[in-house]
């Protein structure tokens, strides 16, 4: 199952590529953007149910789709590159094991436990 998954995440990521293209920026400015989701962490500054789910809100790829939808809808390619990067960021976390926080623990997803890395 685990393959599977991740083989979903992967081909979800693709697909977030693909709509970047569709965009009127370079490379560099997805290379530049691709991790600023991960601004939503400074939500568990306020403790762990709050932080999670601060988290949660901006790795939601139903938001991300929202975002990018809103931005079709109006013309605005800045706004639908917005649900682009939230779209890529978090396919590309879920690829690395890094999904949906539950409020115990920053480290419990949805997709696993994280193991420390130390």
């Amino acid at each position: 199952m685990r393959k599977t998954l991740l083989l979903e995440e992967v081909g979800l990521f693709g697909l977030s590529l693909f709509m970047y293209t569709q965009l009127p920026y370079g490379w560099g400015l997805f290379a530049l953007l691709i991790l600023t989701p991960d601004v939503f962490m400074l939500g568990y500054l306020a403790g762990k149910r709050v932080g999670a789910l601060i988290y949660n809100i901006g790795h939601h790829r139903g938001l991300a789709l929202a975002v990018w939808g809103m931005g079709y809808h109006v013309g605005i390619s800045w706004i639908m590159l917005i649900g682009v990067i939230l779209f890529a960021h978090a396919s590309m976390d879920r690829i690395f094991g890094y999904g949906l926080k539950y409020a115990d623990d920053f480290k419990h997803t949805h997709l696993q436990e994280i193991a420390d890395q130390t």
